[in-house]
């Protein structure tokens, strides 16, 4: 149990502490406008604590803090901290899935819209996110009557440029044809911009200027070109009519929606611009620390505006006052720029917009409490099963995996896999190309990969914990081999080397009547087939095979396909696809002349006669 700091240590000044464990790991974080009040509360009676407050105090060994200059910088702190470390007893905010984006990529020479989930690119103008992707296709189909811009991919962009004709959308009117020339850039770019300023909310100029130019054609008695833009105009109100007015046309505001119980709460929000909704997010948060609803909201802030895809709104709605509004409000204002309120709606249309959002929470609360009923209950109880089968001294939260992956000793890798709480915890997944391993040896390279994992590990343990990078920071409860007695006795080796081995344990999986192997016991531990144990560990050890093998495969295919541009000073990945893109291919460059390759603007004269030279060499 953690003690008190002595008198007189802890400063009477903003920040952020940090309680650990025994081991070095944070099991949480906290900010304060006073240091020295705050901790001070964390040393009462612990039976006037709320349970989990005075469980975390029982599980911590030491604390520690960092002194901010004001309450914005500690709870910025604070929030960085939790996001490195996912402790323990800090509630954390997980998406309930992966919601799709309607994508416009600025970036590209042709811009063109397109679905896109997971991780933001830079360059790319993000819309939504929507509940359905074939929603964001149903818009689409609406738009490109209006907006007629590309939505092909590269390659097939890349491959009618080349036929030099255009593919079936070009043909029903629902793209302008860049492909082959039919278009400007000037005249596209105004197209995508036109796009953009609608999904933005900016629809009245869109509506108005398709009325102008329809009558325009009409007046001049061009009945086909009026009619066309007719299906337009028909086309786009359409997909106004689909963005259903919710606030002032030159309102921007998110409004937040909660609905929870004592261990979870679902959120959701609705993102409005120009008086319409256009996306909505959800998430479930783990209530694993003792929060009041003020409280809770106020986390719930903190996460949803960490990397706002949307940007930051003039107005956030909030169905409680967060627990302290100001604080809130300062730190969305520095992020935008500009003054945000954050209120909760007393009245009006924006109090039933606000009503509509946490129905919507409660639904979906109700659906993701009967989604996880048995799945939770069955992670609990593999982990359970596996803790007594193996003679574990507690239930194995967080369970490493290892696997090799090579052929005939070449492009050796190996993965590691991790599991937390019975779920894939994807983000702590490493890769490890081998380097000392000569030819075809398993366990050499296993050994090899098991040494850098643990020896990073006891570096990072040594570091302050605001230094920690987190990729090795905390050991395994259960560290799991794919393979048979011979893997078993590597990890049991590199443990009892480094001096882990109290600390710990290791287990092989072999494939062969999946039988798990354990030091100390010459047969295997027999754990029945249809135990959720023992599932669990099939899902893992697979997991990790998957995962060393398509890292194996990636390297080898890299290795296969080197192309005669790769070395040439100046000349990158990106500038080499675009260079192959507008000449055909390598084939394509080969045959165009110095000068042909001097007036591509965006090459420089340098680079474009170090391929030149190096393409028409002997050797080239």
């Amino acid at each position: 149990m953690v003690q008190r700091p002595p008198a007189g240590t802890v400063p009477d000044a903003p920040g952020s502490y940090q309680f650990k464990d025994a081991e070095g790991r944070v099991v949480y974080v906290g900010k304060a406008k006073s240091l020295r009040s705050r901790l001070n509360s964390y040393f009462g009676d612990p039976r006037s604590m709320p349970p989990r407050t005075a469980q975390m105090v029982q599980t911590a060994a030491s604390v520690e803090w960092i002194e901010v200059r004001n309450e914005v910088e500690a709870l910025m702190l604070e929030y960085s901290l939790i996001k490195a470390h996912q402790p323990r007893f800090n509630i954390r905010l997980r998406d309930d899935k992966s919601y799709p984006f309607l994508a416009v990529t600025l970036a590209d020479e042709w811009p063109r819209p397109r679905v896109m989930r997971g991780r933001k690119q830079k360059g790319t103008r993000y819309f939504g996110p929507y509940a359905h992707a074939y929603a964001i296709r149903e818009t689409l189909d609406l738009l490109l009557r209006t907006f007629p811009v590309r939505t092909c991919s590269d390659n097939k962009f890349g491959r009618h440029q080349r036929l030099g004709r255009p593919c079936l959308l070009y043909h029903i009117e629902k793209c302008v044809g860049p492909c082959v020339g039919e278009v400007t850039h000037d005249d596209y770019q105004r197209l995508v911009d036109d796009l953009v300023a609608f999904l933005d909310g900016n629809t009245d100029p869109v509506i108005a200027g398709l009325e102008a130019d329809m009558a325009d054609a009409a007046e001049h008695l061009e009945f086909e070109r009026a009619a066309r833009l007719r299906d337009r105009l028909v086309s786009v109100r359409k997909a106004v009519e689909r963005q259903q007015m919710v606030a002032e046309r030159s309102e921007d505001l998110d409004v937040v929606g909660i609905a929870d119980d004592d261990l979870e709460a679902s959120v959701q929000v609705f993102f409005v611009r120009k008086g319409r909704v256009v996306g909505r997010r959800g998430f479930i948060v783990d209530k694993v620390e003792d929060v009041s609803r003020p409280e809770l909201v106020g986390r719930v802030i903190e996460g949803l505006y960490d990397e706002p895809t949307l940007g930051i709104p003039r107005q956030v709605l909030v169905p409680d006052d967060p627990d302290d509004p100001e604080l809130y409000q300062d730190w969305l204002g520095e992020l935008r720029g500009a003054r945000v309120t954050v209120r909760v709606p007393r009245r009006g249309d924006k109090r039933s917009l606000a009503e509509t959002v946490t129905r919507n929470a409660s639904e979906e609360f109700t659906r993701h409490r009967l989604r996880r009923a048995t799945d939770h209950n069955s992670r609990a109880r593999a982990l359970r099963e596996l803790q007594e089968a193996l003679e574990l001294p507690d239930a194995p939260l967080r369970i490493e995996c290892y696997d090799m992956s090579h052929i005939q000793g070449t492009d050796y890798v190996g993965s590691m896999v991790v599991m937390e709480d019975g779920l894939a915890k994807k983000r702590d997944y490493r890769r490890f190309k081998v380097r000392d391993v000569p030819g075809n040896d398993d366990l050499s390279a296993m050994r090899e990969v098991l040494t850098r994992r643990l020896q990073a590990y006891l570096v990072e343990r040594e570091r302050p914990v605001v230094d920690r990078e987190g990729r090795f920071s905390y050991p395994p409860q259960l560290l799991v081999v794919d393979g048979g007695k011979g893997q078993l006795g590597v990890a049991r080796e590199v443990v009892e080397d480094l001096g882990l081995e109290d600390e710990i344990p290791v287990a092989a999986l072999a494939k062969r009547f999946e039988e798990v192997y354990v030091p100390g016991r010459a047969d295997p531990v027999r754990i029945p087939r249809q135990s959720e144990a023992l599932y669990l560990l099939q899902r893992l050890r697979d997991e990790a095979h998957r995962f060393a093998v398509s890292y194996h495969r990636q390297l080898r295919e890299r290795r296969m396909t080197t192309s005669v541009l790769d070395g040439i000073p100046g000349l990158g990945p990106a500038r080499q696809k675009r260079l192959r893109a507008e000449l055909g291919g390598v084939a394509g460059v080969r045959r165009a002349s110095l000068d042909q390759l001097q007036a591509l603007p965006w090459l420089p004269d340098a680079v474009a006669r170090a391929v030149w030279d190096k393409l028409h060499s002997s050797g080239g």
